[in-house]
């Protein structure tokens, strides 16, 4: 089983501005890589992709490093600032298993962020990498990322957590619509993640989470769903194998093949793993 979305973070260390705020509290605390191998241990996890948590190169290179010398991390998803007019010299400084790019596009005002001529010109950049490139978008920024799939079919786009569904509110329409419009593009698959933390943190249910889960099955199809904890995250709201039993409820009707696929073979296609990490298709 391999866990397609997780972090590490260190508080003591760097400031990480969407941690600001009480509730942030349960989770303001150092998770190391120590950590790392007793949850994944636990719960029969046996690879994971690292993800970026704030717009650093430094981090970004840490994470390589990291994962370099960590067996049960197979792929990093870093950071590069894709308006740079060098991104392609950035990234072919990183050294290391890097599998992805990822830029919290959630956090931009402008909706239209991803449609900026030089971000298309950077993401142009990752994809001729050989790299994924990570969305993490709200609902009103779907319709931009389906764009953006449209101008650059040649780039592996990976949904995170869903578009972030407003499980919590209860509404639908915007997220959903959003949601099928992007999984028309076939070079967009989406991750099975950050699904908890969108409902409510203490009275969540399986259930809750059902109606949304369902629809991303309908539209994007198990062959491009694949599994992600958002460990350390998901602890405002559950614990890593409460997730992951969730998630494993949310997939009963598939096929143990298609069960296969979500919790590890779209992983390794997606990011191009293999036993021991990112493969050499990275250009």
């Amino acid at each position: 089983m391999i866990d397609a979305h997780h972090h590490l973070w260190d508080p003591t260390r760097r400031e990480y501005p969407w941690m600001a705020g009480e509730a942030m509290d349960p989770i303001r605390r150092p998770y190391t890589v120590d950590d790392l191998r007793a949850v994944t241990k636990a719960a029969g996890v046996h690879a994971t992709v690292l993800v970026q948590t704030v717009s650093s190169e430094e981090e970004t290179a840490e994470f390589l490093a990291t994962a370099a010398a960590e067996p049960v991390i197979a792929g990093v998803v870093g950071w590069v600032d894709l308006t740079a007019p060098d991104v392609a010299d950035r990234l072919a400084a990183l050294e290391g298993p890097l599998a992805g790019i990822r830029h919290q596009v959630e956090g931009e005002p402008d909706d239209d962020w991803l449609l900026r001529p030089e971000v298309v010109a950077g993401l142009s950049t990752v994809a001729a990498a050989g790299l994924a490139f990570d969305l993490l978008v709200r609902p009103a920024q779907l319709p931009a990322a389906a764009e953006v799939a449209l101008r650059l079919p040649q780039l592996r786009l990976v949904l995170d957590h869903a578009a972030k569904p407003p499980i919590a509110a209860g509404d639908w329409e915007l997220w959903a619509s959003g949601v099928a419009a992007l999984a028309a593009r076939e070079n967009v698959v989406c991750k099975l993640s950050g699904l908890v933390t969108e409902a409510d943190w203490s009275g969540w249910e399986v259930g809750h989470l059902r109606r949304y889960v369902d629809h991303v099955l309908e539209v994007f199809g198990p062959a491009r769903l694949l599994f992600g904890s958002d460990w350390p995250v998901c602890e405002l709201a559950a614990s890593y194998e409460v997730v992951l039993d969730a998630a494993i409820a949310l997939t009963g009707s598939l096929s143990d093949a298609e069960r296969l696929a979500v919790f590890e073979h779209n992983a390794r296609t997606t990011y191009g793993l293999d036993a021991g990490g990112v493969t050499s298709s990275r250009g």
